[in-house]
């Protein structure tokens, strides 16, 4: 039950405007958000900080869910930020079916979900019901912390099984909920509560971490892809693509998180676009395992630019400029724009 899925390049003229989607398209040209039938998944009256990026990922993500199964879906959360301000009990902002799980059993708990619904569906197969097919998806979501970290193992186990769902990863690059400490997708010279800007080499050290996306692919699950909140309609797509798909699914979402980033609240999409355009943060997609597409870099940011936009990274620029620390995060920046092609100069492919 998935409604016809589309990708059409749209521009945008009235860049200063607040107009969701530019409602001045074709209407089937149009986005979830600017339908006035979107399902608001994650409605009003939640508890996220002022700007934050996970709250509109969520809604952006569910929303565009919800479209493409015709309402016919299950969301399960795992613990976290997302979890914790959207359902302090005893109310919630869920206009979903939702479950709740453990910080790192989201994967586990959704695999369980789609294996009742498809016994259900064979049951009423046996009865001369439908053709043995679920009805309703299953759509399970976690942050950096809950992914990368402590459900990792679950992850792994659910794309190996190649279990019928679709995971999205809100990534804010550290466990934000408990105070800011370092994650498995904390970047290289980031200060958090575990990581301080102490030191020779102050901040997150470089050669850790977990590149999930990556890891995913390695199971040749049938689809891979990341995203940010700085292109809704990029995200609205890949959602609506995974949807309409069977089997494990990743999508990985880039969240800025102004709390524990130190960036301006009005600023959280700019700086998920300055992640993009650095090529620190690669847009891109794959299917079994192979990389399909890539978004490329439209204007190549300076990592420098991208970096002083957050006090997490103010120890990089006072009392003195670290040149050597800033060099390196250029290189990776470098390499990840070779590895995927994000220039329209670079002919590289290598994944």
């Amino acid at each position: 039950m998935t409604v016809p899925q589309t990708r059409h390049q749209v521009k945008f003229y009235q860049v200063g405007s607040f107009a969701v989607g530019n409602r001045l398209v074709e209407a089937e040209h149009r986005s979830v958000q600017s339908t006035t039938d979107r399902a608001n998944a994650l409605t009003s009256g939640h508890r996220a900080c002022q700007g934050c990026g996970e709250a509109l990922g969520a809604r952006y993500a569910m929303d565009a869910a919800m479209h493409a199964t015709q309402g016919q879906m299950v969301a399960v959360n795992a613990t976290g930020c997302l979890e914790v301000f959207s359902t302090p009990y005893p109310e919630t902002s869920w206009q979903v079916p939702w479950l709740h799980s453990l910080f790192g059993n989201a994967p586990a708990v959704a695999t369980g979900v789609a294996a009742a619904l498809a016994a259900r569906a064979a049951k009423d197969q046996a009865r001369g019901i439908g053709d043995g097919t679920p009805s309703v998806r299953v759509v399970a979501q976690g942050g950096d912390g809950g992914t990368v970290d402590i459900g990792f193992g679950c992850l792994s186990g659910m794309f190996e099984r190649n279990d019928d769902v679709l995971y999205i990863c809100y990534d804010n690059e550290a466990y934000m909920n408990t105070g800011v400490q370092r994650s498995g997708a904390t970047p290289p010279a980031a200060r958090t509560m575990t990581t301080q800007a102490v030191g020779s080499e102050p901040g997150a050290p470089f050669g850790q971490g977990k590149n999930v996306p990556r890891i995913a692919m390695a199971h040749e699950i049938p689809y891979v892809a990341t995203a940010t909140v700085s292109d809704l309609r990029d995200l609205e797509y890949k959602v609506t693509k995974a949807m309409g798909m069977h089997g494990a699914r990743y999508i990985h979402v880039l969240v800025p998180c102004p709390l524990g980033w130190g960036s301006p609240a009005g600023l959280t999409v700019q700086v998920a676009r300055a992640a993009t355009q650095s090529g620190l943060f690669p847009v891109f997609e794959a299917e079994r395992g192979e990389v399909t597409g890539v978004t490329r870099i439209r204007r190549l940011t300076p990592v420098e630019d991208y970096l002083r936009m957050q006090k997490r990274y103010a120890h990089l620029f006072s009392p003195t400029v670290r040149e050597d620390v800033i060099e390196r995060i250029q290189a990776q920046a470098d390499r990840t724009i070779a590895r995927y092609g994000l220039l329209d100069t670079d002919d590289s492919t290598e994944a």
